[in-house]
């Protein structure tokens, strides 16, 4: 397992987060997913979550829509 801590904007306040994750890396858009799921993974309306086949580049659109926004991987230790 990788502690993967990540910086990002939530609605313009900075934020830190540090998720356990058994892989070997963290793209932005992967990081961008979890904070999504973070913030939104119980919410009643599923069309804050991209789908299943959404791009990287859609799943970064998706986040910025909705006030995810400087998603950056700042550390990984483990």
């Amino acid at each position: 397992m990788h502690n993967y801590t990540v910086e990002y904007l939530f609605n313009g306040e900075p934020r830190t987060h540090t998720f356990e994750l058994n892989q070997p890396e963290l793209p932005m858009h992967e990081a961008a997913m979890h904070l999504l799921q973070l913030h939104w993974g119980d919410a009643e309306n599923s069309l804050v979550m991209p789908t299943a086949d959404s791009t990287p580049e859609e799943i970064l659109e998706q986040a910025e829509r909705v006030g995810l926004t400087r998603i950056e991987v700042v550390g990984r230790a483990g």
